[in-house]
């Protein structure tokens, strides 16, 4: 298999499964809950046919909560439409190795319907016009997303007979760029990082962070989709990679009472022949006016768009004070206390979004970023000065704290309607008042403590 970039052509591939080196494709997409979905083809049949038509998969797969049950409420798929089909279209240019499964080979799919018309709600699909709306202005989006997780030292089925209670963290301190604690993590962590570098992805190192066995890989930014592709690899071969090593790993937005999963995304601009359209030396800060406008349309529109940015109940629990998950709707420079921190210089100066969790879906979250930013360009939004000092306290307008607010706030916008079209407006607020119904009938172990005996 080619070396080192990790992408195959079809011909390469040909060559690799004629040489038995390759008998399976996986061919996958990002569902509504950030997974990867799809079907194990043979290498063969891939070559032969599903490389120039596709293959088909049920459509409720875009309208089922996170245990894949069938719920009410969506427009593309019910049981008086029939449950009927949808297409995998393979993106052949994402066509890659996956050095951590035998024999197997990855495609990323768009979803279409069977007329070859867009499934417009798939997260794939919502990035695609945020990004087309960018180029018909001659711009582009260069995005790396920064993803963090716990490793526990149960496997994934122990964890679950467990109920995920009880289990053992893989170090037992804070390990915030800690060398010594994180080498007891480094079998597992090295065999992420060169999968993902076999993967064609370019990972730039790994580091501890706060929580108890928490860690962070870091690859570099690359083009938004292109990223944002990445980015579901990576996630679920991690996972399937910790399960090999029998032990498990979480990117839950907020797994104790300790500090939370992130997933910063940091988003710049470009302009025609790969120009620095964020940076003018010339103006306040080093920024550009377009630049200033896209900041001011985060600010302006952040709360009606983070159910984008934080999807579900237990991505709210993370925005806590003083915890370095932002509170503020404020920006500043290097202030990592804002929700928006401005950093670097030329075709580095970006935005750093600390909004989202480690569960996020990074297509929604992405779009919501651009479509913001779009906004704040079209209507000349000033973001004002930035934040110095401590935001927490600062007294600045707040994220949603909860799944119900950030769903109402985005069901009314009229900033998502126009942006991302009434369908997928309707889609992502119904998955949201299905989440929030499942949490609502749930009986939690908090509830059980506190009231068994007691009250």
């Amino acid at each position: 298999m080619p070396e080192p970039s990790g992408y195959l052509t079809l011909d390469e591939l040909e060559h690799a499964v004629a040489d038995r080196l390759v008998d399976t494709v996986l061919l996958v997409f990002t569902d509504m809950q950030g997974r990867l979905a799809g079907k194990r083809v043979s290498a063969r049949l891939f070559l032969e046919e599903v490389a120039a038509h596709g293959a088909e998969c049920c459509n409720y797969l875009l309208a089922v909560d996170v245990d894949m049950n069938t719920v009410d409420g969506y427009a593309m798929s019910s049981w008086e439409r029939g449950y009927g089909d949808m297409a995998l279209v393979p993106e052949l240019g994402t066509l890659r190795a996956a050095p951590w499964l035998e024999a197997t080979v990855i495609c990323t799919a768009d979803v279409r319907w069977l007329d070859d018309t867009p499934v417009e709600v798939a997260p794939r699909r919502i990035l695609q016009r945020q990004l087309d709306r960018l180029a018909e202005r001659g711009l582009a989006a260069f995005v790396g997303t920064e993803l963090e997780f716990i490793v526990f030292d149960d496997g994934y089925r122990d964890a679950w007979r467990k109920g995920y209670r009880g289990l053992t963290p893989a170090s037992d301190y804070n390990i915030d760029y800690a060398v010594l604690a994180g080498t007891r993590m480094e079998p597992l962590l090295r065999d992420i990082r060169n999968a993902m570098d076999g993967a064609g992805m370019y990972c730039e190192g790994v580091k501890g962070e706060c929580n108890l066995g928490q860690q962070e890989i870091a690859f570099r930014y690359a083009g938004a989709l292109e990223t944002c592709d990445n980015h579901s690899i990576y996630k679920n071969g991690a996972k399937e990679i910790a399960d090999r090593h029998g032990k498990s790993l979480t990117f839950m937005a907020k797994y104790d009472e300790r500090e939370g999963n992130s997933c910063h995304i940091h988003i710049s601009l470009r302009g025609e022949g790969a120009s620095a359209v964020f940076a003018d030396s010339d103006e306040p800060h080093g920024m550009s006016e377009l630049f200033r406008h896209f900041l001011g349309g985060q600010l302006a529109v952040m709360r009606e768009l983070t159910l984008f940015s934080a999807p579900n109940i237990n991505s709210y629990k993370r925005y806590v004070d003083g915890s370095f998950a932002p509170t503020a709707i404020a920006w500043g420079l290097d202030n990592r206390t804002c929700a928006l921190r401005v950093v670097g210089r030329g075709l580095g100066m970006r935005v750093e979004n600390r909004v989202p969790g480690g569960d996020v879906n990074q297509y929604l979250a992405v779009a919501a970023l651009i479509a913001a930013g779009l906004y704040g360009i079209d209507h000349g939004i000033e973001p004002g000065e930035p934040f110095a000092g401590n935001a927490y306290t600062g007294g600045a307008e707040r994220v949603p704290t909860t799944l119900r607010e950030a769903a109402s706030l985005f069901t009314a916008s009229a900033v998502a309607r126009e942006a991302f079209g009434e369908e997928v407006v309707d889609h992502y607020a119904n998955n949201a008042r299905v989440e929030l119904a499942a949490f609502d009938a749930a009986v939690t172990d908090w509830e059980r403590v506190r009231g068994f005996e007691r009250l």
